[in-house]
């Protein structure tokens, strides 16, 4: 299954009220979307139709969290039935926006990514979908920091095995999807700060100039699950209605965890 085919049913099995993406390119993902939306890039070219109501953000992903309120377009104003019918919750001025799905694909360099993905956690819940592109490249030359290829996924591939290592409460899927692989992130908690009080330390060690040691498990795509798999699993409904009940973590994680051991996690 190709990335975009992937990202087109992990829209509907979701069934997200919201969407982020970080990287738009040319709008081949962004219009796989069908709800209220948010895409950042600094150098956007959009040529694809898009049909959902977004709004396209000229800045680097640093610059856009950055902002007092970055997530204003998906809040939605004070008006309940204007709301409703802008696919908005009705009472949403006035609660906390939570991210339902996020696809990262921005700058192609681990410190980017790992930023990326801390800052789309700040804005997420344990029932979010965080998905991160370019996992599993092929070669140590396509995983370069350097790019000398001409497809690049850069060294973004450590974010899996750094989250591992720091954040051992979440639950990560390699998903083998074409052509480089995909990262399904659950359980965000945007209360944990261990990445940020470890950012120094985690750059010192895995920001390294070129080769990049590539491990053999990431080239083989060891652990990797079939994306059908995940798409299939049983979770996605429960998961849906706890996130639309505002379920909290304590009632709602542990069972969503124990569901995502059956389908085979990295790590």
């Amino acid at each position: 299954m190709k990335r975009h085919e992937f990202l087109r049913a992990l829209h509907k099995a979701s069934a997200n009220r919201n969407y982020l993406e970080i990287g738009v390119n040319d709008g081949r993902s962004l219009r796989l979307s069908r709800v209220p939306s948010i895409a950042v890039d600094p150098a956007f070219k959009v040529v694809s139709e898009l049909k959902c109501d977004v709004h396209l953000v000229k800045a680097t992903s640093d610059d856009f969290f950055a902002r007092d309120n970055p997530l204003a377009h998906l809040k939605g104003g004070r008006h309940p039935l204007r709301n409703l019918r802008r696919g908005r919750s009705p009472i949403g001025h006035w609660r906390r926006t939570t991210l339902d799905l996020s696809f990262i694909d921005g700058m192609h360099l681990f410190e980017y990514a790992l930023r990326d993905f801390m800052n789309v956690e700040k804005h997420s819940d344990w029932s979010s979908v965080i998905v991160l592109d370019d996992m599993l490249p092929r070669s140590v030359d396509e995983a370069a920091r350097d790019r000398h290829t001409t497809a690049w996924t850069g060294d973004v591939y450590k974010i899996t095995e750094v989250l591992a290592r720091y954040r051992p409460d979440l639950v990560t899927v390699l998903v083998d999807t074409q052509p480089t692989g995909q990262l399904v992130i659950f359980g965000a908690d945007p209360d944990n700060t261990v990445l940020h009080d470890k950012y120094d330390e985690i750059m010192a060690e895995y920001k390294v100039p070129d080769p990049q040691k590539v491990p053999e498990t990431i080239l083989e795509r060891a652990g990797a699950v079939p994306p059908e798999a995940l798409i299939e699993a049983g979770f996605w409904r429960p998961l849906t209605q706890a996130r639309n009940r505002g379920l909290p973590r304590r009632l709602g994680w542990e069972p969503l965890r124990r569901a995502l051991d059956q389908v085979g996690v990295s790590r």
